[in-house]
């Protein structure tokens, strides 16, 4: 997954999560927690309005996210407080849920400001995250109903260009200190935006909620909106889009780093920003060595795995071979784009009517699939998921691109589907946002290894609960599973052993069965963001390690449904209280007393 957009629903402030009572200790530790819990989830919220709007908040529709220095110096300063105040709250003070909360609180804190230490805003040139994606992106969720939103979308729309005029002046800073973005990343920003620049306004879809006639407004009000939305665009967002082509051309471009130093350890203090992002995505103290050697160990596993499926199913002798044909035959791959659409939707289905004998806990919010717009199809990664509003006004959505449907096989979109929807990230994400008796930050944001952790295991899972079609189905299963294996082997490579762009892309087109244009995207996206591809193996080998070990504790007792319950219930934890929260209700059901949540 790589887009999520998390958060709260609801139009104002809240006291806490739906239901939620700390409780179980002192009663004063709890309700400084508690208080501190909402405080740290409402300034997140007003630091980051673009996530608020995403995830139904609609108080800070007409702003952005402050880009500025200041605007950075005063997250950390906030953070820093909260983390302060945090470390204070006696643990023995409180009861077993709440200590959960306050590891969790300490976990989203410190990720927060290890993010902004590592001060990735200064050299990264972003071509599937970046301004000109997430500004196109925002009208997919961004929803009009009333005047009031109209004129607040206005107000967003005319804050575009003194953004990107930030943005740039962070990397004109970052330029000036010897920090600058891989250019490969700067030739695909530019491409885009050239292509996005070559189209009159009308054709961008900051412009399509002008398509919807809002029949209550009067006439002055919806000629005022279409009015001042256009002028936003025409006035802020091109002539700040052409400026920040403009600057890469001139300033970047010729400065970038070559392909051949790529990673992050090629940026001043690199080590460092790489050590701590691999905290921040895996919530462990793990080396680059460590992780580099697990990803070499699970690729040989799976081609293993690869080359006895490929000879039953494809009549083929070794995985190069295997590798090959599923490269190369054109009846393994998609013809149109409904085709794309078709299967993920079929999939999505068949995945609705098996969940229910596999997980006791289910969310009421439905997961849809969307087709990605074409502003991102084309450099964006295959899939996304965004989770749906919290107040029920939008559902999940799986995002499938449909692009180029030729280079899209057959055989990887089962187990794509079933990774970013049910029972993947649907399944974990909407279960979360309606917990009770949760502070809301816990509903809506976590560790990135146990968010991508359950993705790749959901995709395992499938195959136990009979949901792929076919053996060439699970060839797929297969396949994303070497992909994200090799994610830990390229991604360590790209940052920590000065590997170049060009031997990231064969070691993952040798072991691998993705499409070569799918990994070259997949590279890019490595190179951007340092970290974020080791959270996927490392999340789904920590669940499987523990449900093995929750089966040799509990022997006949063991129950599937129970055991997904039990991680699904308490939001998207580290790695080390996920364990000590699996351990307890095991212990539980060992001593019969077993607890809902293991907590």
């Amino acid at each position: 997954m790589f887009l999520l957009i998390t958060g709260i629903g609801g139009a104002g402030p809240q006291s806490g999560g739906a239901g939620w009572q700390p409780g179980g200790g002192d009663p004063a530790a709890a309700g400084t927690l508690a208080a501190l819990c909402d405080e740290y989830w409402e300034g997140r919220l007003a630091a980051n309005p673009i996530e608020a709007t995403g995830i139904g908040d609609r108080r800070y529709d007409d702003r952005l996210d402050d880009n500025s220095l200041e605007g950075y110096a005063k997250s950390r300063s906030r953070l820093s407080g909260v983390r302060e105040r945090a470390r204070a709250i006696p643990e023995v003070g409180l009861g077993a849920a709440d200590r959960l909360t306050l590891s969790a609180l300490l976990t989203e804190v410190e990720s927060d400001l290890a993010k902004l230490d590592c001060a990735l805003h200064e050299w990264t040139v972003d071509p599937l995250g970046g301004p000109q994606i997430e500004f196109f992106n925002l009208e997919s969720f961004q929803t009009v109903r009333g005047f009031a939103e109209g004129q607040a979308m206005v107000k967003r729309w005319q804050a575009m260009g003194p953004s990107l005029g930030r943005h740039v002046a962070n990397l004109e800073r970052g330029l000036a200190a010897g920090k600058v973005a891989p250019v490969d990343a700067v030739r695909k920003v530019i491409g885009g935006l050239r292509e996005t620049l070559a189209e009159p306004d009308a054709q961008w879809a900051l412009l399509l909620p002008l398509a919807t006639p809002h029949p209550d407004w009067s006439d002055a009000q919806r000629a005022g909106f279409a009015d001042g939305l256009t002028a936003a665009v025409r006035d802020s967002v091109r002539p700040a889009l052409a400026r920040y082509l403009a600057f890469l051309e001139a300033q970047i471009a010729p400065a970038a780093r070559p392909e051949t130093r790529a990673g992050v350890m090629h940026v001043a203090g690199g080590d460092a920003i790489y050590r701590q992002l691999i905290r921040v995505h895996t919530s462990l103290d793990l080396t680059p060595d460590e992780l580099h050697a697990t990803g070499l160990a699970e690729v040989e596993r799976i081609n293993g795995e690869m080359s006895e499926l490929g000879r039953k199913v494809l009549g083929t002798a070794g995985l190069a071979e295997t590798l090959a044909r599923l490269r190369t035959d054109p009846a393994l791959y998609f013809t149109t784009r409904d085709e794309v659409a078709g299967k993920a939707e079929a999939a999505l289905a068949r995945a609705k009517g098996a969940i229910g004998s596999w997980f006791g806990l289910l969310p009421k919010a439905d997961c849809a699939v969307v087709r990605m717009g074409e502003h991102e199809e084309k450099i964006s990664t295959i899939a996304y998921y965004r989770d749906p509003a919290a107040d029920g006004s939008r559902p999940g959505q799986f995002y499938i691109n449909t692009y180029a449907p030729e280079t899209r096989p057959r055989y990887e979109a089962e187990a794509l589907a079933y990774h970013e929807s049910i029972p993947g990230h649907h399944l974990q994400l909407a279960i979360a946002q309606e917990l009770r008796d949760m502070p809301r930050f816990r509903k809506h944001v976590g560790v990135t290894a146990y968010i991508e952790g359950w993705g790749l295991y959901s995709e395992r899972l499938a195959d136990e609960m009979g949901l792929y079609s076919s053996d060439l189905d699970r060839i797929g299963m297969l396949s994303l599973d070497a992909w994200r294996a090799c994610r830990l082997v390229v991604d360590t490579g790209l940052h920590a052993k000065g590997w170049s762009r060009q031997r990231a892309i064969d070691f993952m087109r040798e072991n691998s069965a993705i499409a070569l244009s799918n990994i070259v995207n997949e590279i890019d996206r490595y190179i951007v963001w340092p970290g974020q591809a080791l959270a996927y193996k490392t999340g789904q080998l920590e669940i499987l390690r523990l449900r093995d070990e929750a089966k040799r504790t509990l022997g006949a007792r063991f129950d599937i449904k129970r055991f997904h319950d039990v991680v699904l219930s308490n939001g998207a934890l580290a790695l080390v209280p996920l364990r000590q929260v699996v351990a307890k209700y095991a212990a539980g059901v060992r001593g019969g007393r077993e607890d809902e949540r293991g907590t």
